[in-house]
C-alpha cells in the first residue's frame, strides 16, 4: 500500500521526513475493507512527498527507479505501488490519485490503474494532499486483478458515510470479463468512442501519438465506433488544477507545524515555520506557497474564483460527451517515462506531465489505464498507456471495455531480476 494510506501499528510517512517517526493508530477505510476480505499486505511503498510530484524523486527515502529501465522514473506520486506490480514483487497495489498520481505511473510502468470516481472509494485514513480530488484506487497487472480490488474498497454508503462525507451511493458492480478465446468476433460492437483532439495536439511526442493511433485502430478493429471531439475547455484543466490543488494542500499540511502533528527537529528552532522549512521538502513548500498566495487576500478572486469556474466548464463539457459515448479515449501520457533527473530540476515541465489527467478529477469521473505498447528509446524500450475515461460510477462498464483491449492486444512485462532487489 502507498506510504500514506493508515494501517494500524505501521509506520505511515507519506514520503515526507516530517512524519518519519509517525505510526498510525488505525486502519484506513480500505485496509480494514481489505482485511475483511483476508488479503495479506507486504508492506508500504515509496512515494513523492506529500503525493507532490510526478517523478517519486521527492521521497524522504529516496527516488524508485522504472524496472522497464533503472535510469528512468517510474512517474509519481504512486510510483512506489506501480514499481511493486510491474516487478512482480506483488499481485496489486494501492495508490492515490490527486491529478494523476495512479495513471501516470501504471503507463510508465507498463501495469493497469484504476482511478475510481470521486466518492465511490473511502478516504478515510488517507493522508490529504487536495480534498476535492483524492481517490484511493488500485494498480494490478491485469484489468480482472484490478476490478477484484475495486470491488473490495469500494464504499458501503451505510457502513462507512459518516467518516467520508464525498461518499455517494454507487450501483451494483458486476463487470464481465471474457478470456480473448472466448470473445465474439466484434466485442466491442455497438460502443461509441470519443478522442478527444486536444489530447493528441501540442506537447505530445510522436512516439505516443503514433502508439495511441495503433490503439484506435484496434478499437475500430473490434467494432468500436470512434469519433473525434473537441474540448474547447481541456487546456484550460491544468492550470485550474494547479490553482485548487495547491490552495488545499496549504490548508491541508497547515497542521503539520511539529506542534499540532509531525516530528520536531533535533536543532533549537524557535517557530513552527521555521520547523516546516527544516523538515519538508522543496517541492512541498513550493506547492504550499503557490496555494498560500492564490488564497491571500486580494488574489482569490483572480486565481482560485476564475479556476472554479473553469472546473465547472471542464466538469459539464466532459459531461456532455459522456451522455453520447460510452467512453473518452485519450493517451495516458504526454511522453514516456522521463530519465531521473530531467524533470525534477524543472518543475513547471513536471507540471504539464498532468496534461491529460487532470481533466479527470477536476470533473470527479473513474478512468483505467492499461499498456498500449511499447516505444522504443535510445536506451531500450518502454511502455506506453491509454486511457480509458468512463461516466460517473460507470468503473464496470469501463473495466468491461479495457479488458477487451487488453486481452486481444499482446501485452508484456518487464524483465527483472527479482533478487536484485535484495
Amino acid at each position: 500500500m502507498k506510504d500514506n494510506i493508515c494501517y494500524d501499528g505501521v509506520p505511515t510517512t507519506a514520503g515526507s521526513q516530517l512524519l518519519g517517526k509517525h505510526v498510525s493508530p488505525y486502519d484506513a477505510d480500505v485496509i480494514s475493507a481489505l482485511k475483511n476480505c483476508d488479503c495479506v499486505f507486504l508492506g508500504k511503498t515509496n512515494m513523492d512527498e506529500f503525493g507532490m510530484g510526478s517523478t517519486t524523486e521527492t521521497a524522504a527515502a529516496g527516488p524508485t527507479s522504472n524496472p522497464w529501465n533503472l535510469s528512468r522514473v517510474p512517474g509519481g506520486s504512486s510510483g512506489g505501488s506501480a514499481v511493486a506490480v510491474a516487478s512482480q514483487l506483488c499481485t496489486a497495489a494501492l495508490g492515490s490519485d490527486t491529478g494523476g498520481s495512479i495513471r501516470q505511473p501504471a503507463a510508465f510502468c507498463g501495469v493497469v490503474g484504476l482511478k475510481p470516481t470521486y466518492g465511490a472509494v473511502s478516504r478515510h485514513g488517507l493522508i490529504a494532499y487536495s480534498s476535492s480530488f483524492d481517490t484511493v484506487g488500485p494498480i494490478a497487472q491485469t484489468v480482472a486483478d484490478v476490478s477484484y480490488i475495486f470491488d473490495a474498497i469500494r464504499a458501503d454508503r451505510n457502513v462507512r458515510v459518516q467518516r467520508d462525507a464525498s461518499l455517494r451511493g454507487s450501483d451494483s458492480f458486476k463487470p464481465t470479463f471474457q478470456r480473448a478465446s472466448d470473445l465474439v468476433l466484434k466485442p466491442l460492437k455497438g460502443k461509441r468512442f470519443a478522442v478527444i483532439v486536444e489530447a493528441i495536439e501540442e506537447g505530445i511526442s510522436t512516439e505516443v501519438r503514433n502508439s495511441f493511433f495503433e490503439s484506435i485502430k484496434q478499437i475500430e478493429e473490434l467494432g468500436g465506433a470512434v469519433d473525434v471531439v473537441s474540448c474547447e475547455t481541456f487546456r484550460l484543466g491544468l492550470p485550474a488544477y494547479y490553482i485548487i490543488a495547491t490552495s488545499e494542500a496549504s490548508s491541508n499540511l497547515a497542521r503539520y507545524d511539529g506542534i499540532q502533528m509531525g516530528n520536531t527537529s533535533d536543532d533549537a528552532l524557535n517557530s513552527s515555520n521555521s520547523r516546516r522549512r527544516f523538515m519538508l521538502g522543496e517541492e512541498v513548500r513550493r506547492r504550499i506557497l503557490m496555494g498560500t498566495y492564490v488564497l491571500s487576500s486580494g488574489y482569490s478572486d483572480e486565481y482560485y474564483t476564475r479556476a472554479k469556474c473553469a472546473q465547472n466548464g471542464v466538469h459539464n463539457e466532459l459531461m456532455g460527451y459522456l451522455q453520447d459515448y460510452d467512453a473518452l479515449l485519450t493517451p495516458a501520457t504526454p511522453d514516456v517515462a522521463y530519465k531521473m533527473g530531467d524533470n525534477i530540476s524543472n518543475p513547471l515541465h513536471m507540471y504539464t506531465g498532468d496534461l491529460l489527467t487532470v481533466n479527470i478529477n477536476l470533473a470527479g469521473l473513474p478512468a483505467v489505464v492499461v499498456q498500449s505498447g511499447l516505444c522504443p528509446v535510445e536506451d531500450g524500450v518502454l511502455p506506453v498507456g491509454l486511457q480509458f475515461i468512463g461516466k460517473h460510477f460507470g468503473e464496470a462498464q469501463l473495466l468491461e471495455m479495457a479488458h477487451v483491449f487488453e486481452t486481444t492486444r499482446c501485452v508484456s512485462l518487464p524483465e527483472v531480476d527479482l533478487f536484485s532487489w535484495l
